[in-house]
């Protein structure tokens, strides 16, 4: 087992996926991740998604502009929506959530990549929230933080290196 700090430096976005699937087992380990976030005043808002339909993903893929075509090639993407009524922490609850499936996707061998939602269009305009909540049907009072997709990397990228940390935004005492 690698070090918290080797399996950040290893995590990198992927956005090219092998054809095959995912096992089980391993989107269970991803979503178990997810749910092991802390969450603000313990509320735990959030809900996930998961999406392995390739037709759903392809529809998915239009989501937002020039960001989401990665969907296309993945095995599967979990979407993460908070009940707002819940909680005014959500944003951070779902931030947190989908950094330690980010995370355990790494630890499994897979990629993965965070697509962001909220606040970003969907290619026909719309908000990308009301485009995936016309395709997946979450309630209303549920907003949508972001989507993880994953598959099998078509190539491994290469782990970052502690010497390019910006170490220069480090502040101690004041700013």
């Amino acid at each position: 087992m690698q070090s918290l700090l080797e399996l950040m430096l290893a995590r990198r976005s992927v956005r090219k996926y092998a054809p095959d699937p995912v096992k089980e087992e391993k989107i269970e380990a991803i979503l178990r991740a997810g749910l092991l976030g802390p969450s603000g005043h313990s509320k735990y808002p959030l809900e996930f998604i998961v999406v392995e339909d390739k037709a759903t993903l392809e529809k998915m893929s239009h989501s937002r502009v020039g960001a989401a075509k990665m969907l296309t090639g993945a095995a599967a993407a979990i979407v993460v929506v908070a009940d707002i009524e819940a909680s005014d922490v959500w944003v951070e609850d779902a931030s947190v959530a989908m950094m330690g499936m980010h995370l355990m996707a790494t630890e499994l061998g897979l990629g993965s990549c965070w697509i962001q939602v909220r606040l970003r269009e969907a290619e026909d305009g719309r908000s990308s929230e009301e485009y995936l909540r016309e395709i997946l049907e979450f309630p209303s009072n549920y907003q949508c933080q972001a989507i993880l997709s994953i598959g099998e990397a078509e190539r491994t990228p290469k782990p970052r290196t502690l010497d390019k940390l910006k170490v220069e935004k480090i502040h101690r005492e004041k700013f």
